[in-house]
């Protein structure tokens, strides 16, 4: 096994107590490596090493930080087509979507690379005479990070580049999944100006590594991307620490689409929102809500541009939809697919497996019509090409059935009502909203996150993120009598 199928630990690259192979779900002949899983104590080594690496980091002037998050970031965004082609051929999006991960997570780094240098605090007057108030933020010290697969690249970049701007230290627990991109972006990082054992890359079972690491007591703040249940059990660990706590969680997102929509906009914001990347995003539109005036014309629309949709192999040209990410996860979303069929929904196209030239994980997407909101497929995230048309006969229905749900991450309605938009944008109960532009889809400068079951703790990205990675100081001082 090379370097870079290792785990990285206290600044060296290590091997594991185990392998795992990594299978390009394109085509399944095609091994992307072997990668170490890491032991128990090699998790506590980093642990030990990150504790004492912290201090020496938060140490370092701002401007020599900025300069490792910003040749972090120049690089990523440099090597964007190599690296975005290791990550659709591991992870299975279509190239371009791969390459467009790769250029946004360099973005990651050197947004907070500046953010090195806004770190200012604040002052203010004692209500007792002579008395002058500091209060700044300070490192919270050794997060770990816990990524998904889905995103492998970008979601560990939005957690890692803050966490290192604040002055804190790293243990980054990959999906196992997708380690090729973990392992490239822990390359990168090795090579900066960062003292020994302050990032580091353990790779390794959820059940096993990721949980010894979300209990163990030396570990200051846990930042997680995954499923609900998964969360749950983190967040249940690290109370026995009173550890800090920010997850991301599930979603049941849903896209608005009124009468006087434009449907052309709409068919292409929905079919965007639900089949891209799979529809293995956290933001996708799961649910089309739709009003009867349009629903016909809607659906007619859609459901002939879904059987136009190009499925393929992530890394050839025109491919509009790459396979489904492992052969887990293309059962269960057939089992989502037979549930459909046996709750009354009818399924208008796609959902099926597909044969292609390449043996892959491959399906067709799928439109469900004649759903109703209490139906599972309405209320389960799915995390499939699978979505669902729910018709409703008012706007104030709709609005209604985007809210009733357990989950609270984005919304979207199609309009071309300045007072539909603008009651929507601040009655729908979720934590991004857009207006016009599909579910899925963020900018790295601005707050990202939900509400109900999608969400716990502060948000994530632009300057929200510093209440997550730092903890407030409030300093007292006396001047004393000048004489």
């Amino acid at each position: 096994m090379t370097d870079l199928g290792k785990n990285y630990i206290a600044g060296d690259w290590v091997a594991g107590v185990a392998e795992v192979e990594n299978l390009n779900p394109s085509d399944l002949t095609d091994s992307v490596g072997m990668f170490a899983q890491a032991s128990g104590d090699q998790l506590d080594a980093a642990l030990d090493a990150a504790t004492a690496a912290q201090k020496e980091w938060a140490a370092y002037g701002l401007e020599r930080k900025q300069a490792v998050l910003n040749a972090i970031g120049t690089e990523m965004m440099a090597r964007a087509e190599e690296l975005g082609t290791l990550l659709s051929r591991e992870e299975g999006k279509p190239l371009a979507e791969g390459k467009g991960e790769v250029y946004r997570a360099g973005q990651f780094f050197t947004y907070y690379a500046a953010e090195c240098l806004r770190q200012i605090g604040e002052n203010a007057d004692s209500v007792r005479d002579g008395v002058e108030i500091d209060v700044r933020r300070e490192p919270v010290g050794v997060v770990a990070i816990v990524s998904p697969w889905n995103f492998p690249t970008a979601t560990a970049s939005w957690k890692i580049a803050p966490a290192l701007c604040y002055g804190n230290a790293v243990i980054w627990k990959p999906a196992n999944i997708t380690p090729a991109s973990a392992v490239a972006l822990t390359e990168i990082i090795s090579r900066q100006d960062i003292p020994k054992g302050l990032f580091n890359l353990v790779m390794g079972a959820g059940r096993e590594i990721g949980q010894r690491l979300v209990e163990s007591p030396k570990v200051h703040a846990i930042s997680f991307t995954g499923s609900l249940d998964v969360g749950k059990g983190i967040a249940a660990s690290a109370i026995q620490n009173l550890t800090k706590v920010q997850m991301e969680m599930g979603s049941k997102n849903a896209l608005a689409v009124m009468d006087d929509a434009d449907l052309e906009l709409a068919v292409g914001l929905a079919l965007g929102g639900a089949f891209g990347g799979t529809g293995q995003k956290c933001t996708a539109s799961s649910r089309l809500i739709v009003h009867e005036a349009v629903h016909d014309a809607f659906v007619e629309k859609l459901v002939a541009s879904t059987q136009a949709f190009k499925v393929g192999h992530a890394l050839e040209a025109g491919t509009q939809m790459g396979p489904v990410v492992s052969a887990q996860q293309l059962a269960e979303n057939m089992a989502y697919v037979d549930l459909g069929k046996s709750e009354g929904a009818e399924l208008m196209c796609g959902g099926a497996r597909l044969d292609m030239p390449h043996d892959g994980y491959y399906m067709s997407p799928g439109v469900f019509v004649n759903t109703t909101n209490d139906m599972r497929i309405n209320r389960e995230e799915m995390f499939a090409p699978l979505t669902s048309v729910i018709k409703v006969g008012s706007y104030d229905e709709a609005l209604a059935t985007v809210n009733d749900t357990n989950f609270g991450l984005t919304s979207g309605i199609v309009t071309q009502s300045l007072a539909r938009a603008t009651h929507f944008r601040r009655n729908a109960n979720t934590g991004v909203v857009t207006v016009n532009l599909p579910t899925a889809g963020t900018d790295y400068h601005v707050p990202f996150g939900g509400c109900k079951d999608s969400s716990y703790g502060s948000r994530e990205q632009g300057k929200a993120a510093a209440e997550f990675y730092t903890r407030v100081k409030t300093a007292y001082i006396s001047a004393g009598v000048p004489s």
